[in-house]
């Protein structure tokens, strides 16, 4: 089948793209409002976008009546916000967190979460999440009603038995995040296997100049 976008409504391009593209990691994502209050909620149009910056970024749309949602407005005000990876352990809560709540519900503490101060920015971080990235607004993208926030990682929490004993790399038995599917579907990272490229290919890189350091000249 083929779809023309042009033509396609709304619901039905949301339908194939959320349908089609994912897994999805869902970013829970704190920040606070000009009161003090907490707020949090999950976002699944959400990935890394660079490590060198250090960049995030997600994609929000608008409530339907048309109004921004809390997170956006806390965004745009403060310029910053705590980005949380979510696993088993508080799927449930993060669902909660999702509901529209009241401007001045501390949704973190309605979902029986625990908020801790972050390290850098006023944004609390969650203390049960498996790690979080403090971030600072880089960049914010308005099309119509989708707001694009590119922002910054500053600073980034790991639960310590998520990383091996040099603290380099994950541990996959024990980091096991989940993403989002489609609708109320979703699936978790314990069935992990590993694909390394062909050592007999390698030599088209090396062919190619790819992959080996050129020589750099020093003045003088």
């Amino acid at each position: 089948m083929d779809f023309d976008f042009a033509e396609l409504p709304e619901k039905d391009r949301y339908r194939l793209l959320c349908s089609f593209v994912g897994p999805r990691p869902i970013a829970l994502v704190t920040t606070i409002d000009e009161h003090g209050c907490n707020n949090a909620a999950p976002m699944s149009f959400f990935n890394v976008f660079s490590h060198e910056p250090p960049l995030l970024i997600l994609g929000m749309q608008t409530r339907p009546n048309g109004t921004a949602k809390d997170t956006v407005s806390n965004i745009r005000r403060s310029g910053e916000f705590v980005v949380h990876m979510v696993d088993m352990a508080i799927a449930k809560e993060m669902i909660v967190t999702g509901i529209n709540f009241p401007s001045d519900v501390d949704e973190i503490e309605f979902a029986g979460l625990t908020s801790v101060p972050s390290v850098k920015l006023a944004a609390p971080r969650i203390e049960e999440a498996p790690c979080a990235m403090e971030c600072r607004v880089s960049q914010i993208l308005d099309y119509g009603r989708r707001t694009i926030v590119i922002g910054e990682v500053v600073q980034m929490y790991v639960r310590d038995e998520c990383l091996d004993e040099r603290g380099h790399y994950v541990r996959p038995e024990v980091y096991q995040p989940i993403a989002r599917l489609h609708a109320d579907n979703y699936i978790v990272a314990d069935n992990q296997f590993v694909l390394k490229r062909p050592v007999e290919l390698l030599h088209h890189e090396e062919a190619a100049g790819y992959g080996v350091p050129k020589p750099v000249k020093v003045p003088g």
